[in-house]
């Protein structure tokens, strides 16, 4: 939801660095991809630190679907494809259900239409075709908002910190409101050290039009903060916040982004991570500390540095090429994971050729070398491999290359290594439209 373009440059930030002794040094920590929970995940959140919100449940099944909304004791229900996706109430289900997000209005309905939602694909703006698998479906009671307000808290580089981001024009997607109407956006950069105050709090919903409710809304808020410290949150986002009949305030949508390096104090928080809303490959990836990312190309890349990862890329398209993957194995992979990285690229069945740049600082070469001969044998992999190796070891991984008795093909140069890897992609693309065997890894 959070994605406007005046966010555009967005950037999570990262604990600080620490002064570490000799003895205790590591390799860098890489980028991960922080943690996002379900909505009935930060309903509960919101509702433990005192911020109202709908009565609702989880289910699992049509039936739990049904009890619950006979819990609820009212016939305006809404059901809630608990999928990790905006635009769930714009999308449909590959069985023919339209919206992810619908009211009904009897236990009858809502079992019916649970019914249709679980176990079954949604396919969202933010999901691609494949769409992504909803296992839960949220019953919540359906409110009448009179009016509709945006709060978020969230790290933002450009105050250096925590932000206040708010708007008087909750409801819909933050993208419509800073393309249509900017100044309707407020910020209210918070110090890291002194914390949100009561009047700065109170400056806020004053600000958004919340005058005559600026101690609730002011006390709303400060309990947003300190959740949102509590918990390592980057990123806390209310939308909307609603006035109900009899001015009540709730909260009917939530959306919660945690630091991954929070990881180890927040174990509990990061248990109830959903590893079937992600990529397979980036699932398996993650396990062996992989950052990587699936794309539609038909070059498999294995890097080390994310920007040179990013460069490699880029000189595969500019050789006529498409990037299969974006994968860094970072600074301190070890042999065991090269060779994982090289199964996550060849489980890719558009994957024709697999081009490794690596330079090699922390990461040596030789070390590298023998997780590509080990995975070339262990795979029995019938693609060519480009290798470009430059840096620490580059002779001795050099030397382990050319006596493995296996075509993989070394190359000094980036760009020529890139324009080889395009050319041979092609020629085995070629080759499999006409079923032909082409092996590029028969011994010396």
């Amino acid at each position: 939801m959070l994605r406007s373009v005046l966010l555009a440059e967005s950037v999570l930030l990262k604990n600080g660095p620490k002064i570490l002794g000799s003895a205790s040094w590591q390799p860098q920590q890489q980028q991960k991809r922080n943690l996002n929970v379900h909505e009935h995940i930060s309903y509960t959140l919101l509702k433990d630190a005192g911020i109202q919100v709908p009565k609702f449940g989880v289910a699992k099944t049509k039936q739990e679907a049904r009890k619950i909304a006979e819990d609820l004791k009212t016939k305006d229900i809404v059901l809630k494809a608990q999928v990790l996706a905006g635009g769930r109430g714009k999308g449909h289900f590959k069985n023919g259900l339209k919206g992810g997000v619908r009211m009904v209005y009897s236990p009858e309905e809502a079992e019916d239409i649970a019914g249709q939602m679980l176990g079954q694909y949604l396919v969202t703006k933010q999901t691609g075709e494949k769409g992504r698998i909803c296992n839960a479906v949220m019953v919540a009671e359906r409110k009448f908002p009179r009016k509709e307000f945006y709060f978020a808290i969230m790290m933002e580089r450009a105050f250096g910190g925590p932000v206040i981001i708010a708007s008087s024009q909750g409801g819909i997607n933050i993208e419509e409101v800073a393309a249509e109407n900017p100044a309707a956006i407020l910020y209210e950069p918070i110090d890291i050290v002194k914390g949100l105050s009561k009047e700065q709090a109170q400056k806020v919903a004053v600000n958004v039009g919340l005058g005559s409710q600026k101690e609730k809304t002011g006390d709303m808020l400060l309990k947003m903060y300190d959740l949102f410290c509590k918990k390592d949150a980057l990123l806390i986002e209310i939308n909307p916040y609603a006035e109900d009949a009899g001015e009540t305030y709730f909260s009917l949508d939530a959306k919660f982004r945690f630091d991954d390096n929070a990881a180890f104090r927040q174990k509990d928080l990061f248990a109830l991570r959903d590893w079937t809303q992600e990529d397979e490959k980036e699932v398996a990836a993650a396990k062996f500390d992989l950052n990587y990312i699936a794309l539609d190309g038909s070059i498999g890349c294995l890097v080390n540095g994310a920007g040179l990862a990013m460069a490699t890329m880029d000189i595969i398209s500019l050789h006529g090429g498409s990037p299969a993957n974006f994968l860094d194995v970072g600074g301190g992979a070890t042999a065991q994971a090269v060779k994982e990285a090289f199964k996550i690229i060849t489980a890719d069945p558009k994957v024709h050729a697999i081009l490794v740049n690596i330079f090699g600082g922390i990461m040596r070469c030789d070390v590298i070398a023998e997780g590509i001969i080990a995975a070339a044998k262990e795979l029995n992999l019938k693609m060519p491999i480009i290798c470009r190796l430059q840096g620490t070891n580059v002779d001795d991984a050099k030397v382990l290359i050319a006596s493995s008795g296996l075509k993989i093909l070394p190359v000094d140069n980036l760009d020529e290594a890139a324009r080889l890897a395009v050319k041979l992609s092609n020629i085995v693309s070629l080759a499999r439209d006409a079923k032909l065997d082409i092996n590029f890894e028969i011994p010396l």
